[in-house]
């Protein structure tokens, strides 16, 4: 049984500094570097480290130096790039990411290449890599109508469907269409977005999820960075807390732990331990700075969760 992740390939540009800067503000004393990122990327790296199942990863980059490092650096993670698409004249796209000490962060995109994944490249991935597939996981920094062509592709051939909804959009995330959706997985300001509810504690999280959820969402996780997530599955709502950690680079977490999250439910866990797991990859992942290079192995998930 294998993976599939649609989403965004980006190169990550990243100064880390004392502070955020609030605007018109110059702020001095950073650190520069560069790191393979995205969302896509991120969560097919992160599925790819934390199983052994083969992750398909349908994805775009130009015809660029970025592009090539990237397609070089996923090919090294033994993914399933076949269906990657290089645009000839196109810029592969880039992430711009401030990253204060406590390593909470901004982040400004120019996608380039990455809109230019189209629903045709989904229908050109051969039926037989869909069957063999237990899990589709998806964000939203590809076009609408790519999504939804994988989506609908995945429902077709019986599988459990993710999205994280990132970035966040009521009325992008409702033409998706929640009842093609399986398991929703926003953070606690992407709930707060996408209900017009204020998202601060476990309760109001659990709130939050049971709105998505009559909306046609099943089953939802509302991550809360250090607090943990929040798992409402049918009827059941289980808070669980964070691993404490010393956190320096929270750029990836979520997509750590959707990745992660796709692993544990391709090998058959419920949703509960398959959070736990998630979880613990995404605690270990802020602890290291960079978004693809902060990413655990399955053996290290696997340790931590055992202490």
């Amino acid at each position: 049984m294998s993976i599939i992740v649609l989403g965004s390939i980006n190169t990550d540009l990243v100064i880390r500094s004392p502070a955020l800067p609030h605007p018109g503000e110059t702020i001095l004393g950073g650190e520069f570097y560069r790191a393979a990122g995205g969302k896509g990327a991120n969560q097919a790296v992160a599925a790819a480290r934390s199983s052994r199942e083969q992750v398909t990863f349908l994805a775009a980059v130009g015809d660029d130096t970025f592009g090539g490092e990237s397609l070089a650096g996923l090919k090294r993670e033994h993914l399933d790039t076949r269906f990657l698409k290089v645009i000839p004249g196109q810029p592969s796209g880039v992430a711009l990411i401030l990253v204060d000490a406590s390593g909470q962060n901004l982040i400004s995109v120019a996608s380039g290449a990455n809109l230019h994944l189209r629903p045709d490249d989904v229908h050109a991935v051969p039926t037989k890599v869909w069957q063999d597939a237990r899990v589709f996981v998806a964000c939203l920094e590809s076009p609408l109508e790519t999504v939804m062509a994988g989506l609908r592709r995945a429902k077709q051939n019986g599988l459990t469907t993710i999205i994280n909804p990132a970035p966040a959009d009521r009325e992008i995330l409702f033409a998706v269409g929640l009842r093609l959706i399986d398991l929703l997985t926003p953070n606690e300001t992407e709930a707060a977005l996408l209900t017009g509810r204020e998202v601060l504690t476990a309760d109001d999280a659990e709130a939050a999820a049971r709105q998505l959820q009559s909306a046609g969402c099943s089953r939802v996780i509302i991550t809360r960075g250090e607090q943990g997530c929040c798992v409402l599955d049918g009827d059941v709502f289980v808070n669980l807390p964070a691993k404490r950690v010393e956190a320096i680079d929270a750029v990836a977490a979520g997509d750590v732990f959707n990745g992660a999250l796709a692993t544990a439910l391709a090998e058959g866990r419920s949703l509960i331990e398959a959070a736990g797991w998630a979880s613990t990859a995404a605690a270990i992942s802020v602890t290291r700075r960079g978004a693809q290079p902060s990413i655990p192995t399955r053996d290290e998930i696997a340790q931590s969760a055992a202490t």
